[in-house]
């Protein structure tokens, strides 16, 4: 990747990094855009938005659009400016998500869309060898479809405790990992390229913060239903970590009316009653499907059987119930649910409002349960999220960083 060199660090590059973040965030919000209007809405000088914009166009992040030109006016053009995506070669960063029953794949541009997305089924492949395998297949993909666009790196989301600063899967209990270097064999597996790795709820969060809906820019809780079921808070734009990054373990959660047993030795335990794994053996114990999958379950009741409807609507109750525990504790703007059948079909979410709203004590209204903005696309655009969002905080030191990381390769 070819980037314009900016020079050593300085005394004032913190108000640099600070005034180019905000020129790339107001721009990802309203562009294209002319600089006059990132003056206005950032409170920046126009002289700093044209000196910012510059260095980001330096850097491939922005580009101007002269075809946009407003015509007619008095004085010098307006020539808008926006993130430099699209057919026109910008760059994309790699997106990994790795659940239990297979990896999702994907490139994702700048706003946050997919650009190319496949995925790689797990049979066969042993937890322990498991990052590598998953490296020499994306390092396949991200050959096969970057197609000559700069690529700034991969993020990994997945389940389990992870520590981001580390490069770390702390507990990952479906795959019997602890402590698994995981950023540091992907890398290797990719070559020495720049990989960064979070938890896949945090992840979702983040990524609804940077590119979903504003109100999760004040304040939300996600809450992630698969095979893995965990949760995280942002609040005033950052998600919440904790010590240890150990934040977001809601697996435990009691459910309101659930006797479902668990194997931590309690009943009515939030994982136990309505993970993928729970749901898939209660459908193959009713006879709805041959084998424990949930996505088997939620083409059933797609096709019209009442038993796998039935199954998922009493799923979606037991998240809602869960919902409006986490509503009452935190009270936050918005609550996203990540959970497949909502996703996919909106009654699914109305089951879990209903659920919510019934229990809750602090909240009257559902339109503040909502399913992730990226739909189907939400695990590979959070994946893509985790290498992204640094770079919408600090964006001149990201790009040295990565850029740096490429140099290596």
């Amino acid at each position: 990747m070819t980037t314009t060199p900016h020079g050593p660090r300085m005394a004032g590059d913190g108000r640099r990094e600070a005034n180019a973040a905000s020129v790339l965030r107001t721009v990802l919000d309203h562009g294209p855009v002319a600089r006059s209007t990132v003056a206005r809405l950032s409170g920046l000088s126009p002289a700093a938005v044209s000196r910012q914009a510059t260095d980001l166009a330096g850097l491939g992040l922005l580009r101007e659009l002269p075809e946009h030109t407003g015509g007619g006016g008095v004085g010098r053009p307006q020539i808008p400016v926006d993130l430099h995506v699209g057919a026109s070669g910008g760059p994309v960063a790699g997106g990994v998500h790795l659940g239990v029953p297979a990896s999702t794949f994907a490139l994702v541009d700048l706003r946050g869309r997919v650009v190319a997305r496949r995925t790689y089924p797990h049979d066969g492949v042993a937890p322990e060898v498991l990052p590598a395998a998953v490296a020499r297949e994306l390092r396949g993909f991200l050959e096969e479809h970057t197609r000559g666009r700069p690529l700034f790196g991969v993020g990994a989301a997945v389940g389990g405790w992870v520590d981001p600063a580390e490069g770390l899967v702390v507990r990952h209990d479906a795959f019997g990992w602890r402590r698994r270097p995981l950023a540091a064999e992907l890398a290797r597996g990719l070559g020495g390229r720049t990989v960064r790795v979070d938890n896949h709820a945090r992840s979702i969060a983040q990524s609804e913060i940077l590119f979903g809906r504003p109100a999760a820019r004040r304040s939300l809780v996600h809450l992630f239903v698969g095979n893995v079921v965990d949760a995280a808070v942002g609040l005033a734009g950052v998600v919440h970590q904790g010590p240890g990054a150990a934040a977001g373990d809601v697996a435990h959660l009691p459910v309101p009316d659930s006797t479902a047993p668990c194997p931590c030795g309690r009943s009515g335990c939030l994982e136990a009653t309505a993970s993928n794994t729970a749901v898939g053996l209660t459908a193959v114990r009713r006879g709805i499907v041959p084998e424990p999958d949930t996505s088997l379950v939620v083409d059933a009741a797609a096709a019209g059987d009442r038993r796998a409807d039935r199954l998922l609507r009493e799923r979606a109750r037991a998240v809602g119930r869960a919902v409006a525990l986490l509503l009452d504790v935190l009270n936050p703007d918005l609550v996203v649910v990540t959970e497949q059948s909502s996703v996919l079909e909106p009654e699914y979410l109305e089951e879990i409002r209903g659920a919510a709203i019934d229990l809750s004590h602090v909240c009257d209204d559902p339109e503040r349960i909502v399913s992730p903005h990226a739909g189907p696309a939400t695990l590979p655009v959070a994946a893509g999220t985790v290498l992204l969002n640094p770079l919408f905080r600090r964006p001149f030191e990201t790009v040295d960083e990565w850029t740096g990381a490429e140099g290596r390769d």
